[in-house]
């Protein structure tokens, strides 16, 4: 079979002691299926794409810096970028890629034990961001009122987003179970920040999961995000901060730490944290790369591994770690270092679904990213006027034709502008369609929250944004 699982791989790992660990030595939290690229439906008449209509348009000839050299310092939502800089997704199919590993989500829902379940979670709250490893392309920021919508009856979930407000820019989503097991739901503001080499992206909106069956509700909200060199020199991206995953009915924490690369790349793309009840004590501690897999291993073992590999000369390099892209000196990417070493007695929480062959000419997507904007059979009739599938500007540019790309996105901001002073001049607020703002009853923090009837399919007073 192709199961992704501990034992179907003969990959070994050798740690500093010399102690030889294959995947063999790792529980298994994580066999879902590999279908090395698209999924098909059940009664197999149609499938999923592989690939885009057109491959990725060179940004050779473009000067990124002649745009951003007056904007050091300052918040990037209002600038506008040439298309060229952009990949054919709205911000909108871009969180719907939360979503990859859904499975995940899934195992939690069926394990008894909640701290079993906190380190799947932990493991989801990883994955969902595990795609922006190498994307470099900038998704088409979303229109006011822009929606997207995606069901994945194979997958058992649909998910409907909304972007909320314009200035700032909010997104809202909102997933559910078919079976009613889980609800997972958001609100974004991503804040960009440009330092003269790179852009930083705070990623500002809390996650949360809910498990139903359980009762448990999860919240978390996702690392920093850095893309160095959008100058000069090869774009590379890295994630850092801590993000804390608070189970909010047993008092259980998840702390994990993103490390910033460092000096040397010796810290590139690791997470490393650990597991606590409400009375502090730790549990498990979690660890790997958001690039490629996750871990977690009794403490005690984690510790004794530790100190046996700093005996054997493991960690005698301390380096400082800057925690911000600003006042870097040094940008060139760090060559990747060597896979995670497998601690003997880990279980394998997750592990990345392999990218196609071609990606690196499709910016860079994922065989799910792929799929993201394809109109499948009958669809159209069945969607609002707002789904950003039926959005010119990145239709055109999924289709390889820059220059339509271009003039359409100019058309559609423009025609914006003016719907925004049409409502300013009678005084007219804007109204959200599928989303309210409220408050989270788990945190207790402003929140958009879903109002529901989006799949009633009534989509009869949807503004035509396009």
């Amino acid at each position: 079979t192709n199961q992704r699982c501990t034992y179907t791989f003969d990959l070994i790992m050798t740690s500093d002691d010399s102690c030889e660990v294959s995947f063999k030595d790792a529980l298994v939290f994580d066999n879902k299926q590999v279908t090395e690229g698209s999924a098909s439906q059940e009664n197999g008449v149609w499938e999923r794409r592989k690939t885009l209509p057109a491959e990725m348009i060179s940004r050779n000839n473009f000067s990124v810096w002649s745009i951003l050299k007056k904007c050091i310092g300052m918040e990037l939502s209002k600038i506008a970028m040439p298309v060229v800089f952009n990949e054919p997704l709205s911000f909108l199919q871009r969180i719907s890629e939360y979503m990859e590993h859904t499975h995940l989500i899934h195992r939690a829902c069926s394990l008894s034990d909640s701290i079993d379940r906190m380190q799947v979670v932990a493991a989801f709250a990883v994955s969902a961001v595990a795609s922006q490893w190498e994307r470099t392309g900038k998704p088409f920021n979303p229109l006011l009122g822009e929606t997207y919508e995606l069901t994945r009856e194979d997958e058992g979930y649909r998910l409907i987003s909304e972007q909320v407000s314009h200035h700032p820019p909010i997104s809202a989503f909102h997933a559910q179970s078919l079976k009613q097991e889980f609800e997972f739901h958001g609100s974004i503001y991503p804040k960009l920040k440009f330092w003269g080499k790179s852009v930083e992206a705070e990623p500002k909106g809390t996650m949360t999961l809910e498990l139903l069956k359980h009762k448990e509700a999860y919240t978390w909200i996702n690392p920093m995000c850095c893309v160095h060199n959008i100058i000069l020199g090869k774009l590379w991206i890295e994630q850092y901060g801590t993000v804390e995953i608070v189970n909010h009915s047993t008092g259980d924490k998840c702390v994990l730490n993103f490390k910033p690369c460092g000096m040397f790349g010796k810290e590139l793309h690791k997470v490393e944290g650990y597991i606590q009840d409400k009375s502090k004590k730790k549990l498990r501690v979690i660890y790997g790369k958001w690039t490629e897999c996750m871990y977690s291993v009794d403490p005690k073992v984690y510790e004794t591994h530790k100190k046996s590999d700093k005996k054997t000369g493991g960690d005698t390099k301390k380096v400082k770690q800057e925690l911000s892209c600003e006042g870097e000196e040094l940008d060139e990417m760090p060559e990747v270092q060597e896979t995670v070493t497998v601690i003997p007695g880990s279980a394998l929480l997750w592990r990345i679904t392999p990218r196609p062959a071609h990606s690196a000419q499709m910016y860079n997507f994922t065989s799910f990213a792929m799929t993201l904007n394809e109109l499948e059979p009958g669809m159209t009739r069945l969607l609002p006027p707002t789904d950003c599938r039926l959005r010119p500007d990145i239709r055109a540019m999924e289709n390889g034709d820059i220059d339509t790309a271009s003039t359409e996105k100019e058309r559609l901001e423009e025609k914006q502008r003016a719907a925004r002073r049409e409502r300013s001049k009678d005084e007219e607020e804007w109204s959200t369609r599928w989303f309210q703002l409220g408050t989270n009853p788990h945190t207790g923090a402003e929140d958009w929250l879903y109002t529901g009837g989006y799949f009633d399919r009534n989509y009869t007073h949807c503004p035509n944004i396009y």
